[in-house]
């Protein structure tokens, strides 16, 4: 942990280090991330564009030639998380040397444009096919950018997409200090999952996306750096 992390533990000491912790901050990405899978599975033919290891899982039964699968959407939620892994680490690796708030507050802020133009292209387009691949690409870009950020802020138990070690020190650690933060953590997947899950049944795709982008926008605003 950084000497200003260790600085702001018991307060915040300056006006750069107000604002809502990194755990707060990183359970409701958690959420924001089961709403985003919950548009692309749901509403993008079967594809995650936040959940990677589901996303490879995903492209062996497209290869397969498994229903309702397709390699297509599957390969360009791939390359463009990764494109969006390798911009966010340039990112961080430009940023991680100054105050955690901006840096987090600037990653915040660019998913939360791109979730916006989802949002936008869903709203004006709902129909074309040129809309799958635009959410598609558009979404997985903003959950690799925002993922390696994640990565590099290095918060325990909380990586925002990815749940399977979280379940697993659930399960093999038992009671203890992060057991809390790892239930918390499942409790927001699935919420945020399930919230989306609805609003793409009853609203469509775009109120889902302008949700999200929304409380990451806000989140953009508020956000301190300290975990």
């Amino acid at each position: 942990m950084s000497t200003q992390t260790e600085a702001g533990a018991s307060g915040p000491s300056t006006p750069k280090e107000r604002g809502l912790r990194l755990v707060p901050v990183l359970l409701v990405l958690t959420a924001v991330s089961g709403m985003i899978d919950a548009v692309s599975y749901l509403g993008l033919g079967h594809v995650f564009t936040a959940n990677m290891t589901g996303n490879v899982v995903v492209l062996g039964f497209a290869a397969t030639g498994a229903p309702g699968f397709s390699v297509p959407h599957t390969l360009t939620s791939l390359g463009c998380f990764v494109t969006g892994a390798a911009a966010g680490g340039r990112v961080a690796a430009r940023l991680a040397g100054g105050p955690r708030r901006t840096w987090a507050r600037l990653t915040l802020a660019t998913e939360a444009t791109l979730l916006t133009a989802s949002a936008v292209v869903a709203f004006a387009a709902p129909d074309a096919t040129a809309t799958v691949y635009a959410l598609i690409a558009v979404t997985a870009l903003a959950m690799g950018f925002r993922n390696a950020t994640v990565r590099r802020l290095g918060v325990p138990d909380l990586t925002t997409t990815v749940l399977t070690m979280t379940l697993t020190g659930l399960a093999a650690d038992g009671p203890g200090t992060r057991s809390v933060r790892r239930t918390a953590a499942v409790a927001a997947m699935v919420a945020g999952a399930a919230l989306g899950a609805w609003l793409v049944r009853d609203h469509g795709l775009g109120l889902p996306l302008l949700v999200a982008a929304v409380v990451v926008g806000l989140l953009a605003v508020l956000t301190s750096g300290r975990e």
